[in-house]
């Protein structure tokens, strides 16, 4: 889980947009503040489209894992390093593997 974890935020941050769909499972959601995306097609197209902040990196901060899944805290980084916002992400996992991510919930401050 925790290997998934960051390798989630390093596709992300490198616009790996294949790596991270490999990483989601088809019915993956992702639970923001200021929306829902459901599907791994739609979050996918989110992040390389839509998302409106591109230029920007995830410091992980801490990882806490479970059997159940994993939670990481850190910040969201803007192009000059300058912290944008503090975060924890909690993952939920495919029954039985610690390789697809099902879901992420996203809190911010």
């Amino acid at each position: 889980m925790e290997t998934t974890a960051r390798e989630y935020y390093r596709a992300l941050d490198a616009h790996a947009y294949d790596d991270l769909s490999e990483l989601l499972a088809p019915e993956f959601s992702h639970y923001r503040p200021d929306r829902v995306i459901e599907s791994r097609e739609s979050f996918v197209t989110f992040m390389r489209e839509k998302r409106p902040m591109k230029d920007t990196s995830h410091e992980i901060l801490g990882m806490y894992t479970t059997e159940e899944g994993a939670a990481v805290r850190g910040r969201l980084l803007g192009g000059e390093d300058e912290a944008l916002f503090g975060f924890v992400d909690c993952f939920e996992f495919a029954s039985g593997s610690t390789e697809k991510i099902t879901a992420i919930y996203t809190y911010t401050r």
